[in-house]
Formats: structure tokens, sequence, C-alpha cells
């Protein structure tokens, strides 16, 4: 997407193989959306996964669902913020791959991942809010 630019510097390491970029902006007049974190849960019923990679999938599908609201895709996402429960090494990386699979453009957002001991509903093992730009 032409309106949003994405600043990597040569002096910081290459974040791209880690699903981030540095720094994004909005480029031109548009308008915001504040995305609410969105969980795992699949369907009306919300029902979460025991899988934390099926959590994931969906918590990034549900994201994209929300933007499609607004008739945005992934590449309007300006910055994301991830909370992780017992974040380790092996869920950073099915992080990772699945970001991967949804930015294929590897044109990724700014991002923040913040491990955590707990989410608001017992079972929920991972959490995505999003802030998007729309161009006008």
């Amino acid at each position: 997407m032409s309106n949003i630019e994405y600043k990597n510097p040569e002096t910081l390491f290459d974040p791209a193989p880690f699903a981030f970029s540095h720094a994004t902006n909005s480029i031109g007049n548009g308008n915001y959306v504040f995305i609410s974190g969105q969980s795992g849960g699949e369907g009306l019923h919300h029902n979460l996964s025991g899988d934390f990679r099926r959590q994931v999938q969906f918590a990034l599908k549900n994201l994209e669902t929300v933007l499609k609201e607004y008739h945005l895709n992934t590449d309007h996402v300006l910055k994301i913020t991830v909370l992780i429960v017992d974040h380790d090494q092996e869920k950073l990386s099915i992080w990772t791959e699945e970001m991967h699979k949804v930015w294929k453009n590897n044109k990724f957002p700014a991002s923040t991942l913040i491990p955590v001991q707990k989410l608001a509903l017992d079972g929920m093992m991972i959490e995505v809010d999003a802030i998007a730009f729309i161009p006008l």
C-alpha cells in the first residue's frame, strides 16, 4: 500500500525475519482505526483452542475480520501490540511464522510483544491489538 512508509534503518538489525518493522507512518490524509485486542477465540461463542498456533491463527483472522469492516486489510496496519501468555522462544517462532503467512509482502507493521502471565479469559494464550490507517 503506497500510503504507508516503512523504516528499517541500515544501522539497526533487519527485523523482517522476525515479522516486524522498526517504524511505520502514514503518508497523506486519512483516518486512524484503533482495533481492540483480538484473541484467538473462534466464532460467535469465542471457543479457545488449547493449541497456541491455532489461537495465533484465529487472533490474526479476527484482526482481519475487523479490518474488513472498514474495507481494509493487513497492509493498512501501522502498529500491533502482541500479548503472549508464558512467552518463550517456541511461541515466538510460531508467532513469526504465522505473521509471515498473513503479511506475504514482508511489509510488517511496527510491533511490540509483551509477555504476560494471564489475559482476560481463562485459556486465552494471545491477544493482538492494532492501529490501522484509512487513506482518504
